[in-house]
């Protein structure tokens, strides 16, 4: 099968799922067209044009079918390159523009970037969702949207979307065989389940919607209990950042271990083997890729009780939601830390599994999606 595969915003977890899914299928000839994930305004609208101007003899070869991700202009790509215009067409949401917390808003909630991806799933013969969490917010967000329309449409847009969409997951790979780097051992030394003080890691891209301010109270709650801990702080960083990072290096620097991009993957992955928990304060999360492996490498989950985590995990890695009210929030997520970290000293305590998030779980049902759509 001849794959042309679209990525128009190749940020980390796009990449990922992108080379994963290519290194799981040799046996199909894919055609792979990409471009960075930056300037995301020009991005999801320049897209379809810088393709179908600049990549003109790729477009025009033959294909069976089309995989993208839902930040590519698919609707106009199909318009501009005529030979594209008929074969089969995947549509793959990392994300959706629906739901993006208010401080966002004049960044990316306007309705441009919302049409776009609309068009694209009406484009599209199927629509895939990494998270129920996911396809529902878009669906309800379509849904709003049009009602707020001066025009009605004339079928049921959310049952269309709905009915042409299934949910699957970034699939996770094989972790089995980390062993730390030489020297590594000295920094971070090998969990060994009865850590005093313990060891917690915060792996996120440093922006407002992944909740520094959150973190930044959760920690001071910790200080407050007088909980002995380790801090490993890790995460794509950027020009521009919230103020708090700064502020948390200076307030906890006699806790911090770690503050910063990990100098390569193999570190960043051992910074994870060697932690007790893994938290999170996201307001945004359509699935946390960081969250999941680093419960795969044995980490306990400290999450809001929001976003895609219920689906997740149970109950019992889950802290009480509150976003209007950040202080009582970061009370519920110190309690749970101190619950679960008396439990892990005791023994009786494991990290969730994720082993069904997989490759070997969920590469039938990748082959099982290309067999229908064409």
């Amino acid at each position: 099968m001849r794959i042309l595969l679209l990525s128009a915003y190749d940020a980390q977890s796009h990449k990922y799922w992108r080379e994963g899914l290519v290194a799981q299928f040799p046996g199909h000839d894919w055609t792979q067209l990409v471009l960075p994930g930056r300037h995301f305004s020009w991005r999801i609208r320049g897209n379809s044009m810088q393709w179908a101007l600049g990549e003109r003899p790729t477009l025009d070869q033959h294909y069976d079918l089309i995989v993208a991700t839902s930040m590519v202009d698919l609707s106009a790509l199909k318009g501009m390159v005529p030979n594209l215009a008929t074969i089969p067409s995947i549509l793959y949401f990392h994300e959706n523009q629906f739901e993006y917390p208010p401080s966002r808003a004049n960044q990316k909630n306007h309705l441009g970037p919302k049409i776009v991806t609309l068009y694209g799933a009406i484009a599209a013969d199927k629509l895939i969702f990494n998270s129920h969490y996911n396809q529902q917010s878009f669906i309800t967000g379509v849904t709003q949207m049009l009602s707020q329309l001066p025009d009605r449409m004339p079928v049921n847009v959310a049952q269309l979307l709905e009915e042409k969409s299934i949910i699957l997951p970034v699939p996770l790979n094989s972790l089995k065989a980390l062993k730390p780097p030489k020297a590594f051992e000295s920094l971070w030394p090998k969990r060994a389940g009865d850590h005093t003080p313990l060891r917690l890691v915060w792996a996120a891209r440093w922006e407002y919607d992944k909740g520094p301010k959150q973190l930044q109270n959760l920690l001071r709650q910790l200080v407050t209990r007088g909980v002995k801990f380790e801090l490993c702080i890790l995460g794509q960083q950027f020009r521009q950042q919230p103020v708090e990072f700064e502020q948390i290096a200076t307030e906890f620097s006699s806790h911090i271990v770690q503050f910063g991009y990990a100098e390569s993957r193999h570190h960043y992955l051992s910074w994870l083997a060697g932690a007790d928990m893994v938290l999170s304060t996201a307001l945004h999360e359509f699935q946390g890729l960081s969250v999941l492996e680093a419960v795969q490498l044995g980490c306990i989950p400290i999450l809001p009780n929001r976003l895609v985590y219920p689906e997740l995990f149970g109950l019992d890695y889950l802290y009480t939601s509150n976003v209007e009210e950040p202080l009582k929030e970061s009370v519920a997520a110190a309690c749970l830390i101190q619950k679960l970290g008396r439990a892990m000293q005791q023994g009786n305590q494991v990290a969730s599994s994720v082993g069904h998030l997989t490759w070997p779980v969920m590469k039938p049902k990748y082959e099982s999606l290309f067999s229908s759509v064409c």
